[in-house]
């Protein structure tokens, strides 16, 4: 067939490994570096001329109950309550068996991480999450995906695993239900065979493939594409040919925060320690702490598909620990002044209505939106974001098991075949509503960490 995912593997391939991962994103990393730890030989290819995948657009915040470093801040959490915490945000959608295996490996991975690998992780501690009913993200100084991603990739220089960029896989080699390799592209257009005994896909989701955004999550078909371009849906392709199980294809990570047209991400922090979301009429139009992926749906359903985040000097400093912010800053992304009838006038807002928003945002209690408000009211100097709803990652995927294995419709397991990061279907229900902060990450990681060591 030419249009065929998969072909039978040749009797000789171009080159042999034992454990090839497909993906150089944070998942393909530790993977890696967990297959190498087991005494694994180990290759990587990646499709980018550098390691990056979405991770490097994050903030590379990964959340785990029950860390060492929670436990140095005073952070009193466990791995049941944090699956609690996922099942009420995905109304019960997932399978216990996969929530549990992330939930109680989450710390194991952080901890082996910063004390193994000398990754410096420490929790942001001085703002909530949407859905966390404890603080357990966790993350590197500049609160980056760049940086993780740089240093998951020295460590991996360190351990001594090869990782060979612009080889783009294109094709599965299989012998029956077992995988033997696969062809990858050179930049050059040349085709190379490569063999191996275990295949982990950490590759990419479909984000990128709008003709299968449009097929599996029309909601957000006209969001701004926010993630990484290799994300094209080639594990998913893979896995329909195969026979694997697909599960939650409507499932995505969405962000409704973006500046616009900036394309910065503008961290929840803005909402959450007690900003608004407004639309070009400076009205507040939805309850926002149900979250930023929920917002990028509420944000394209406004006219012109944007809206303006409101906040205040002290919100903004808060703010101001993630990269992306002070690049936002940098760029004149974000607008300040003392006065509301300034901001407005630089948002191209009516200052009489966003005088008026402001105003009713309560100091305690609920507003008519059903959201709580606890902290101090907005006061000058104030500041706004001018932003759109973008889709940032798709959640849905390959179903496996446990240890990242790919199950088919009848729940058997692929001999060889693992699959993690956006290949694989995380733990976020059907729909982007059930989508809690960092469980993308979360998802990557922790299954990486477990499909290099499976047997």
């Amino acid at each position: 067939m030419p249009n065929s995912r998969t072909a039978p593997a040749p009797e000789n391939f171009d080159l042999e490994c034992g454990t090839l991962i497909v993906g150089a994103g944070a998942c393909g990393l530790v993977a890696a570096l967990s297959a190498k730890e087991a005494g694994r030989e180990v290759l990587v290819v990646e499709a980018d001329a550098v390691p990056s995948g979405s991770t490097a657009l994050s903030a590379g915040l990964i959340p785990a109950a029950g860390t060492r470093a929670q436990a140095e801040a005073g952070i009193e959490d466990s791995a049941d309550l944090f699956a609690k915490d996922i099942q009420a945000k995905a109304h019960g959608e997932n399978e216990d068996a996969l929530v549990t295996s992330l939930t109680q490996n989450a710390p194991k991975v952080i901890d082996w991480l910063t004390e193994v690998h000398g990754l410096p992780f420490s929790v942001v501690a001085n703002f909530d999450y949407p859905g966390h009913s404890r603080r357990r993200m966790h993350g590197l100084p500049t609160r980056s995906g760049a940086e993780l991603i740089d240093a998951l990739r020295t460590a991996c220089e360190i351990a001594g695993i090869d990782i060979v960029c612009e080889r783009r896989a294109e094709r599965l080699c299989v012998d029956g239900r077992t995988v033997r390799g696969v062809a990858v592209v050179r930049p050059d257009g040349v085709r190379e065979t490569i063999g191996c005994s275990r295949l982990i896909l950490a590759c990419n989701g479909f984000g990128g493939n709008r003709e299968l955004v449009a097929e599996h999550m029309p909601d957000i078909r006209d969001g701004l594409w926010f993630g990484h371009d290799g994300n094209r849906g080639e594990a998913l392709l893979w896995g329909r040919e195969l026979g694997a199980e697909l599960r939650y294809l409507g499932a995505y990570q969405g962000h409704g925060n973006v500046a616009h047209p900036h394309g910065i991400l503008i961290t929840w922090a803005v909402i959450t320690e007690g900003g608004v979301q407004v639309n070009k009429n400076g009205r507040r139009f939805w309850n926002e702490a149900q979250g930023y992926s929920e917002a990028a749906r509420a944000v394209l359903a406004q006219p012109g598909g944007e809206a303006f985040a409101i906040f205040d000097a002290r919100i903004a400093d808060i703010a101001r620990q993630f990269e992306d912010f002070k690049r936002a800053e940098a760029s004149g992304a974000v607008k300040t002044d003392n006065t509301v009838e300034g901001l407005a006038a630089g948002l191209g807002l009516p200052a009489e209505e966003l005088t008026r928003t402001i105003a009713d945002i309560p100091v305690q209690g609920t507003d008519g939106f059903g959201r709580s408000f606890s902290g101090p009211p907005l006061q000058a100097p104030f500041c706004g974001v001018r932003v759109t709803g973008a889709l940032f990652h798709t959640q849905g995927g390959l179903r496996t098991d446990g240890d990242g294995r790919v199950l088919d419709g009848d729940g058997a397991a692929f001999p060889n075949l693992f699959a993690a990061g956006g290949a694989a279907c995380g733990v976020s229900g059907k729909g982007d509503s059930g989508y809690l902060s960092g469980n993308g990450l979360l998802s990557a990681v922790v299954l990486g960490w477990l499909t290099g060591r499976a047997r």
